[in-house]
């Protein structure tokens, strides 16, 4: 069966897509997406996820092409005609088509397109082996807070992690990590407190990141909201990530030096399995 994707208001057959050759997120990467991840047939975080998204539509002036209970229906009848139970839902709105110019086109209807990625998250080999990362420049711009289609720094940073045996690139500016190429940083230190970098037009807000800290506080569990360095992290006793695709991924090594004891930690596999329960409980999921 052909996988169904959605565009502009309709279901189709992937092979039958088709956007136009002067859609502005082809020709300036105008515009932004989100992605959620499904386990048990349902959206986790869902909500969060969408408010992100029409922050960064306001953030970059393009129109909510739909409601939150919109958006809720048409990725439920998506993930439902692709038979998909677990994995990751992308979805992203350009500008919309116009002749190239740099101003905002006038009258443009934005371009919405949404697709299915079968995926196991919850079972996933790596949350029991860990993973490897490298450390990478950060190249992007200002405007990180922004969920931008704009991409090239994040791909030129996990083809060097690829190129390098790795899995996930963490960026540094000024010798502190800010973020992974597509995923929040976090360390546990010797004394056994989380610390993630603060919110700020630095990283992104990761919605994961944000529910993994709410269930944190929920279990008295001790966090520090502030920069480290690479050198921090080198030395640190357990490491991790958390993204929409993947939940809590627990970090080996760090450019090839044994994180802890080269193992996934006690408190990292603590935090998976409490955002596993999170995602599986009957109130998680949609609004």
């Amino acid at each position: 069966m052909s996988r169904i994707v959605f565009l502009n208001g309709s279901f189709l057959p992937i092979e039958e897509a088709k956007v136009s050759f002067m859609d502005r997120g082809f020709l300036f990467g105008d515009g932004v997406y989100e992605g959620v991840g499904v386990l048990g047939g349902r959206l986790i975080d869902n909500e969060a996820h969408l408010t992100r998204l029409e922050r960064s539509l306001r953030e970059i002036r393009i129109s909510n092409p739909y409601t939150r209970e919109e958006w809720t229906r048409l990725q439920e009848e998506l993930a439902r005609r692709n038979g998909m139970t677990e994995g990751f839902i992308y979805f992203q709105v350009t500008r919309g088509v116009a002749e190239r110019d740099f101003v905002f086109p006038e009258g443009a209807a934005p371009t919405v397109a949404m697709f299915t990625q079968a995926k196991s998250i919850a079972n996933a080999p790596a949350a029991e082996t860990g993973i490897a990362v490298i450390t990478v420049p950060d190249l992007r711009w200002e405007r990180r807070d922004i969920k931008s289609i704009s991409l090239l720094a994040q791909v030129l940073a996990k083809q060097a992690a690829k190129e390098a045996g790795a899995q996930e690139a963490w960026m540094v500016e000024d010798g502190y990590v800010t973020e992974g190429g597509s995923s929040s940083a976090f360390i546990i230190t010797k004394s056994g407190s989380i610390v993630v970098r603060p919110l700020s037009n630095a990283i992104l807000p990761g919605v994961t990141r944000r529910s993994l800290l709410q269930l944190s506080r929920e279990k008295g569990i001790v966090l520090d909201e502030r920069r480290f360095t690479v050198e921090e992290a080198y030395d640190a006793a357990e490491a991790f990530l958390t993204s929409a695709s993947n939940f809590v991924l627990p970090i080996v090594t760090i450019d090839g030096r044994s994180i802890g004891d080269g193992k996934p930690g006690p408190l990292t596999k603590r935090l998976r399995q409490l955002y596993l329960e999170m995602a599986l409980s009957p109130a998680a999921g949609v609004a």
